[in-house]
């Protein structure tokens, strides 16, 4: 009797991991909270006197969804998206100028190193398309700014998920995205700077595998 319970024991452990992690065919959705701090670099504009990375847009943390599907247990494909986000445009020494909105959406390749354990850290490669509207900037003085509308650059990432049963995990990730436009002075659309938003996001969340 003793025999057969170890045989049994034997046999879940070789088989639990097949039907409790990513394989080839498989969707995950993951939902996640994600602070996203800019690099805050601009070009100087000597003639508003505005000195070089002294225009600043504000960090926020922000909601995220992505949806995963791998290709083989090794090779995945992700979609990351979001809403809207509305963020404050200061310049040092002037203050706050205004707002904007911009959406975001980044498409990765991934290649996860774990696939079938508990701990599966990955990376990934991709592009970004970030639209921007609703451009509301003013310098007191000069007048109104504008922001170039889209902006497509590199995506880089590295995180982990966490399995906790058959279809949930955890999962942390952080982002480098590129995110840059030129600024124009709206009455005469002449290019006066160029900002480089440049993103890092910290993402924590949880997902769950179909």
């Amino acid at each position: 009797m003793k025999a057969h319970w170890i045989k049994l024991a034997v046999v879940c452990a070789v088989v639990a991991p097949s039907f409790a992690y990513a394989q080839a065919g498989d969707f995950m959705v993951r939902a996640r909270a994600t602070y996203l701090k800019p690099a805050d670099k601009s070009q100087a504009i000597p003639s508003l006197g505005v000195a070089t990375d002294a225009i600043e847009v504000s960090s926020k943390t922000i909601p995220e969804v992505d949806f995963v599907y791998f290709f083989t247990n090794n090779i995945a494909g992700e979609l990351v998206l979001t809403v809207p986000q509305k963020h404050d445009v200061t310049i040092n020494g002037i203050g706050k100028i205004g707002t904007f909105k911009h959406l975001p959406p980044t498409l990765l390749a991934q290649y996860h190193f774990n696939p079938s354990g508990q701990f599966n850290p990955y990376v990934g490669a991709g592009i970004n398309f970030t639209h921007i509207s609703s451009v509301k900037l003013n310098v007191p003085g000069v007048g109104d700014l504008d922001l170039e509308s889209t902006s497509v650059g590199p995506a880089l990432q590295a995180g982990f998920d966490v399995r906790l049963d058959k279809h949930w995990s955890l999962n942390f990730d952080v982002k480098y995205v590129q995110i840059r436009s030129d600024v124009t002075l709206k009455a005469t659309n002449t290019k006066v700077s160029e900002v480089e938003v440049d993103p890092y996001l910290i993402s924590v969340g949880v997902g769950y595998r179909f």
